[in-house]
């Protein structure tokens, strides 16, 4: 789909949303998050129809207490906004992607290095690792055939 590197900004929002868009069918587009704005100052000039809300832990010393629902854009079922999701999916990529690891010796500190990691890592997640169902998510939206291996990857050339 898309992502982006950098601080937490409307313009990294904007990087990742411009790719997202070149990947979504048009159609009502669903966006949970957490409670940084930056989405909702951004979502609508990507995507005409959009449906947004808000998931705002609220923390006690540190400690998760409770949880907060915000219907930001359009027609939010409240009970459906959760970021489990990609909450998990960040926790994969931290731990396949060493540079993400903060405090680590192979903490990123060229973001353009960190960018190049993060779309091989998209790249095999998408097209080289097999979901329990035996497809990845490219097969799935039928973008491939087949489960990339290795040597595929390696030996593959792009005609430009």
């Amino acid at each position: 789909m898309g992502f982006s590197v950098g601080r937490w900004t409307q313009g990294t929002c904007r990087v990742m949303l411009s790719q997202v868009s070149n990947s979504v069918q048009d159609g009502v587009f669903t966006v949970y998050s957490d409670g940084n704005d930056d989405y909702y100052y951004t979502l609508t000039d990507f995507f005409q129809e959009v449906r947004y809300g808000q998931l705002v832990k609220i923390r006690e010393k540190g400690r998760v207490v409770g949880k907060e629902i915000r219907v930001l854009i359009g027609d939010v079922d409240s009970e459906q906004v959760e970021t489990f999701n990609v909450e998990n999916f960040n926790s994969i990529l931290r731990g396949r992607v060493g540079r993400l690891v903060r405090k680590t010796k192979t903490f990123s500190k060229i973001p353009e290095m960190l960018y190049y990691s993060v779309a091989l890592f998209q790249f095999y997640w998408n097209f080289m690792n097999p979901l329990p169902c035996k497809q990845t998510p490219a097969t799935i939206e039928e973008i491939t055939t087949n489960v990339w291996t290795r040597e595929q990857f390696i030996s593959y050339h792009h005609t430009i």
